[in-house]
């Protein structure tokens, strides 16, 4: 079983502790398979029992939208991400995306557009995503190319999105578009398309080693009411950086549920195989492994922890989420390949458990932000601090 005494860390208070055991319980029973033959249908059975028995609330701000708490408590968020990831990715990825997917109207959603959208996602009855990337611009939100253009009482959208989570799934996609404001991320708008909105389609299934609903999306004069903007016109980039800083801390948390679980896995095989007469575990060169290993997430978690504190203090976060965002994922790529290489030939057989994390940590050093670029947030942010500061 993981360790646990990280609970005990002062970020935590008594209700985190009694969520994260009462979430516990229920993974046991619910998470499900890692990787089920129908993916499609299996996300959408997760939704469908995380907000039946009341998790999904956690990823909805607004009390009267269905949500637990009047704002996110990025701590829970990032405990539910954890627990969830240390027993099914599949799981982590349903919660997480109806937290990401709605995020933006959680922010600066209007009224109408909470009441229309956000109790659904808390009930799991409507399945949300977040449509950001495009197949030129991933990480270069500047240079998006996706149009949204003012006609009357509506907007018209023309382009394509592609690495959308929840895409084929999804029953409404919050999807970013150049509006024209101004040049560059100055001219951003965010929307609410509906899946069966005219000129919207679902162009290709994207297959990924660690299988989830994932798709390319296609604008083709899609017009959708002027009243499904979001937040103010050309703010698009503000709403979603913000919905990410929200969310790229729980990214690390997920990373930390994958590393933990590998560990667990790790310290089971050497404990129990037997080689030259004694354990894996009685090997110096094992013990070093499995010190890194500890180490490595006990750091992770504290750069985790730290970053989901400061945000519900109403802390800005962008720098501290980088730091714990690139820290988490790259130490879990390293963890979880030293826990194939110690459970040898059997951690590379399809369907193991730490052959599944492997396939199931890479995509994390990408997706939200890739390890080089929170690289370039966390060192633009240093340089500044440093400029700015008296004597510099």
């Amino acid at each position: 079983m993981s360790d646990k005494t990280y609970l005990d860390w002062p970020f935590f208070d008594a209700a985190h502790r009694q969520l994260e055991g009462e979430l516990e319980a229920w993974a046991a029973h619910n998470a499900g398979a890692a990787h089920a033959a129908d993916v499609d249908a299996a996300c959408r059975d997760l939704v469908t029992r995380l907000g039946r028995d009341g998790w999904l609330r956690y990823a909805v701000g607004g009390t009267a939208n269905g949500g637990k708490f009047d704002a996110i408590d990025t701590r829970s968020i990032c405990l539910l991400r954890e627990t969830l990831a240390r027993h099914s990715g599949l799981a982590d990825f349903a919660f997480a995306m109806q937290g990401l997917g709605s995020g933006a109207l959680t922010l600066h959603g209007t009224p109408e557009q909470k009441r229309r959208y956000l109790r659904k996602v808390a009930s799991g009855e409507a399945i949300p995503a977040f449509a950001l990337s495009e197949p030129g611009s991933g990480s270069d939100v500047a240079a998006m190319a996706c149009t949204a253009r003012a006609e009357g009482d509506h907007y018209v959208l023309d382009g394509e999105k592609t690495w959308i989570s929840n895409g084929g799934i999804a029953d409404f996609y919050v999807v970013f578009a150049r509006s024209g404001e101004a040049p560059g991320s100055r001219g951003l708008s965010a929307f609410v398309v509906e899946a069966d909105a005219p000129g919207f389609a679902v162009a290709e299934r994207i297959e990924t080693i660690a299988p989830h609903p994932l798709a390319l999306l296609r604008f083709d004069n899609c017009r959708i009411p002027r009243a499904n903007l979001v937040g103010a016109p050309g703010q698009g980039f503000k709403v979603a950086m913000q919905t990410l800083d929200i969310f790229r801390t729980s990214v690390a948390a997920a990373a930390l549920g994958f590393a933990r679980r590998a560990l667990d896995e790790a310290l089971r095989r050497a404990t129990q195989r037997k080689m030259f007469g004694q354990t894996l575990a009685d090997f110096q060169i094992t013990q070093a492994k499995l010190a890194q290993m500890a180490t490595g997430i006990d750091a992770s978690a504290l750069l985790t922890y730290r970053a989901a504190w400061l945000r519900d203090q109403g802390r800005a976060v962008t720098r501290e989420a980088a730091m714990a965002k690139m820290t988490a994922t790259e130490t879990a790529q390293q963890v979880i390949d030293d826990a194939v290489q110690i459970w040898g030939g059997l951690g590379v057989v399809s369907g193991h458990p730490v052959e599944k994390l492997y396939r199931e940590i890479r995509a994390l050093r990408i997706y939200e932000g890739a390890t080089e670029v929170q690289q370039l947030i966390i060192a633009r942010q240093t340089l500044a601090a440093y400029q700015q500061a008296p004597g510099a």
